[in-house]
């Protein structure tokens, strides 16, 4: 199971990092033409409900809702019905979504007022949003589409397309920002529309990226709805719990964006980029994992075979442990270079580095809750139990909404990062805490030795990095072949690289089962490509 559920995480993983990597590439491109400066700002507020909202179809309500209902639906009656369930979903998506489309365009006015009202004090912000926000809601109808497909391919175990499609969105934002931002300007058009063309072009491209794995698996679809078929009345009876359980993470994420539209310019967009950056490895550890394992979770529940369930629970904290902790504490040390390396060039200054690099380093601690809520809160669902999560969401919505207060008048807008952190290791540990008594224990032994273990690990790791960033810092000239980037990249990924040696070393001196496991997963395939290999 252990074995299955590596190499289903790994698979995922490569795709994963291909599109967060483009991501990246996506957010560096925009923060070069846009800083943290007024549009950026603006762009940023009026993609934050339709953002919500994909992130809780996408990896929220899908995941939680849709994929444990289509699994059992797939095993107990077939691919017909589970083909018949899945074009259901997607009209019903649509449906909801277009009305959320129109409500969104009609009332885009006096909902940026309510949301992002400070920005009447600068001129043609307030606008500029409003106009933004009209232009990027139809993005909802693409995502909504994106979203199922995801989630019946990701039950069939077809999992590399859907983790493709975003490397996709991220490649069509980044060519069409390139192109459109000199078009756009020459032709009398706010450049920052470039932004919302990628988008919305993006959302089109990632549909295009799993509809051929549909049809070569048998879908086809079908314009109807029938809302008394059982199995879509059980998904959107889920669906509706599922959304407000998962939704603890993206709601906080837009309280944060009120609270900084009243701080200083540019706080919008400085956690934007920071929240991006902490989510990478979410995206490629809390995802992949969870992806790979929801689906084993929903059959083990399905049979009541719980003993199996709280094995591959268990082992995919774990596994996530491993990983995003020493994520963690090495965004934290390398926080203000990082942010240098990937942003800082055209319209991109060290003040913009420096509102970034501080918002990183306290949204940092919390890659360990968002990763762990994502396998803990769907193993809720596939449990038929929708109301815990929920209650627990509107705890933890309660909880960093209070923080947030308390926070920014002492830290500026950077505790809105702390408090956003704080907020989701209390969702994770609730739900951890309410989950355990429902599989007869989480292996809480094996886990806690596991935490103490990679703690002491990342430390080492998070020392030998720092460390080898001042000495190659001090060392490495500031332009290497004419170039500031060669030179910056030169010291980040020297410390980065001391520090995974570092971490190496501190694995295999503590005995840590997980590392040892996932490197000889490694080994053994470097082995098979050798021995296969032509003389």
């Amino acid at each position: 199971m252990s074995r299955r559920l590596v190499k289903s995480a790994g698979i995922i993983s490569i795709a994963t990092a291909a599109s967060r990597v483009l991501g990246m590439v996506r957010d560096a491109v925009q923060g070069a033409y846009f800083a943290t400066g007024s549009a950026a700002d603006a762009f940023n507020v009026a993609t934050r409900i339709p953002t919500l909202l994909r992130d809780l179809f996408a990896e929220g309500a899908m995941s939680a809702a849709f994929v444990p209902t289509f699994t059992k639906t797939l095993a107990t009656e077939g691919r017909d019905a589970a083909w018949r369930l899945g074009a259901q979903v997607i009209n019903t998506l649509l449906l909801i979504t277009g009305v959320l489309v129109v409500l969104g365009i009609v009332f885009a006015e006096p909902l940026t007022v309510w949301f992002a009202g400070d920005y009447a004090n600068i001129p043609g912000k307030l606008p500029l949003t409003i106009e933004l926000v009209r232009v990027n809601m139809p993005f909802l109808l693409l995502i909504a589409i994106a979203a199922a497909c995801m989630g019946m391919l990701n039950a069939l175990k077809r999992f590399v397309a859907p983790a493709a499609a975003p490397a996709l969105y991220n490649l069509v934002f980044i060519v069409c920002t390139i192109a459109f931002y000199p078009l756009f300007r020459a032709t009398g058009i706010d450049p920052v529309m470039s932004l919302s063309a990628g988008m919305l072009i993006g959302g089109i491209a990632q549909i295009v990226a799993q509809w051929p794995g549909l049809r070569r698996e048998g879908y086809r679809h079908s314009w109807s709805i029938d809302f008394k078929n059982p199995h879509l009345r059980e998904m959107l009876a889920l669906m509706g719990p599922a959304t407000l359980g998962a939704a603890a993470a993206q709601i906080n994420l837009l309280v944060n964006t009120r609270f900084a539209t009243g701080a200083e310019p540019g706080a919008v967009s400085a956690l934007n980029y920071a929240f991006r950056l902490m989510y990478m490895p979410v995206g490629i550890i809390g995802v992949a994992v969870a992806t790979a394992a929801i689906p084993d979770l929903a059959r083990h529940a399905a049979t009541k075979s719980y003993d199996e369930m709280r094995g591959t629970l268990s082992w995919g904290m774990r596994l996530m442990l491993m990983l995003s902790v020493p994520a963690t504490v090495g965004l934290m040390v390398l926080a203000a270079p990082i942010v240098q390396l990937i942003f800082e060039r055209k319209n991109f200054l060290p003040h913009d580095t420096t509102l970034v690099a501080n918002a990183l380093f306290y949204y940092a601690p919390g890659i360990v809750g968002y990763s762990i809520v994502k396998l803990a809160s769907p193993s809720f669902y596939s449990l038929r139990d929708s109301r815990t999560p929920v209650i627990i969401s509107v705890v933890t919505i309660a909880v960093n909404v209070a923080l947030n207060w308390w926070l920014v008048g002492r830290l500026g807008f950077q505790g809105l990062a702390l408090g956003t952190s704080i907020a989701a290791t209390v969702n994770a540990t609730l739900l951890l805490i309410f989950l355990s008594p429902k599989l007869h224990g989480l292996d809480g032994a094996k886990v806690l030795i596991a935490i103490l273990k990679i703690a002491a690990a990342s430390m080492v790791m998070g020392l030998a990095a720092h460390w080898a960033y001042r000495g190659l810092n001090g060392a490495v000239p500031a332009t290497v072949f004419g170039t500031r980037e060669l030179a910056r990249a030169l010291t980040v990924f020297g410390a980065v690289g001391a520090g995974m040696g570092a971490l190496a070393i501190a694995s295999w001196a503590f005995r840590i089962e997980e590392f040892r496991q996932a490197m000889a997963r490694v080994l053994a395939r470097v082995n098979r490509h050798r021995t296969s290999a032509p003389p």
